[in-house]
């Protein structure tokens, strides 16, 4: 019942207010709560202030029966709204306020710069976060690695071996097919373009600046990120959501040392390799479509291609299968890690460590081949 000295103002409940007693008599609702729009004021409200000197018996039923009334804008601050309150009911009621609170959506907002650039920053957190992580985990591989490196008994040598064999020559033939028909392709292309200006012979050096350069180690990179980084996230989600990781941290073995490690040193040895077949089988390749296309014999082109191409090159482009092969493992590994137990999960992260992989090889040969043409080679 209100208050005497100042109705309309202050309601003062009495007895008790349960699920199974509230008074029939209690005031109407001020507000009600209404899927997207959050709360909507259905009548004025008749009260500014609860009394809960009589109040009896509280359960949460009943707290959301005396705040609804309240002004629905009292729910962010009900405590200055309450009198002759105890501490542990004022507790109470504060989080049933708050619950009521966080269950209203959001205010929707007409688009403005504003919400542009509250997007924008929540955009930048969510991608910086997992940048954070990556980078921490990539120190934790390398000092993990070179622990192994110091004390070789550690390294688990069976284990490279069975990732050298399905990271390197279970993909040779795939490497080799694409880098051949890429090369051709390269050269046809170089020869139909140079032959309106008749330079079709320094065909023969785009192809070999190309792919050795560029193309035979962002190739190998790329089939490799697809190929052996998804495995390695599916092989390593597996694990985690039938909780073998968890096992393995019980009995005081090393994740990173026994999963990861194998699986890095076995790219950072077949990366190169297969860089090293893709620029031969691209130039095969370039040079049987310049044979075919130009007239030029084999000796030709042979001749040609030691006359024009520097050594230089070469290293260029194998100096970057190790950084590639360190990106693809440790991206393909930590998504594996990241796992939460479900198979909707495992592919999930599985796409994100392709993803991830090919945008950082990528990136970082573009930020390559700026170092390299500025220091001259």
């Amino acid at each position: 019942m209100p208050e005497e000295r100042d109705p309309g103002e202050v309601y003062r409940p009495v007895g008790d207010w349960t699920l199974a007693g509230i008074p029939a008599d209690a005031p109407p609702a001020t507000w009600r709560s209404g899927g997207e729009g959050g709360i909507h004021e259905v009548a004025p409200a008749r009260y500014a202030r609860l009394d809960f000197s009589g109040l009896g018996r509280l359960d949460t039923a009943g707290a959301v029966r005396l705040l609804q009334v309240l002004p629905a804008s009292t729910l962010d601050a009900v405590g200055e709204h309450l009198d002759h309150i105890g501490p542990r009911q004022l507790a109470f009621v504060e989080a049933v306020a708050r619950a009521l609170h966080a269950g209203c959506p959001p205010r929707r907002h007409p688009p403005s710069l504003y919400a542009l650039m509250e997007r924008t920053g929540r955009w930048v957190v969510a991608a910086w976060q997992p940048g954070v992580l990556l980078l921490s985990f990539v120190g934790q591989v390398l000092i993990t690695f070179v622990r192994v490196v110091l004390h070789p008994a550690r390294l688990r040598f069976t284990s490279v071996v069975y990732h050298m064999e399905a990271v390197g020559l279970d993909a040779v033939p795939i490497v080799s097919t694409l880098s051949f028909m890429v090369g051709a392709v390269v050269a046809f292309l170089g020869a139909t373009i140079l032959k309106d200006y008749g330079a079709e012979v320094f065909t023969v050096q785009l192809v070999s600046y190309s792919f050795l350069r560029e193309f035979a180690v962002v190739l190998s990179a790329i089939l490799l990120a697809g190929r052996s980084g998804s495995a390695f996230t599916a092989q390593i989600g597996a694990m985690k959501s039938n909780e073998e990781i968890d096992a393995l941290r019980t009995i005081g073995v090393d994740p990173v040392e026994v999963l990861v490690v194998p699986r890095l040193i076995a790219l950072l040895v077949m990366m190169p390799v297969l860089t090293l077949l893709s620029m031969i089988m691209g130039i095969a390749g370039g040079g049987l479509a310049l044979i075919g296309t130009i007239d030029l014999t084999p000796g030709a082109f042979t001749a040609r291609l030691q006359e024009t191409t520097e050594l230089r090159h070469f290293w260029v482009g194998i100096s970057k299968a190790p950084v590639f092969a360190y990106i693809i493992a440790t991206v393909g590994c930590l998504e594996g890690l990241k796992v939460s137990g479900s198979a909707e999960s495992v592919g999930r992260h599985t796409t994100s460590s392709v993803v991830q992989s090919i945008f950082l090889v990528i990136i970082f040969d573009a930020i390559f081949a700026i170092y390299f043409i500025e220091i001259g080679l």
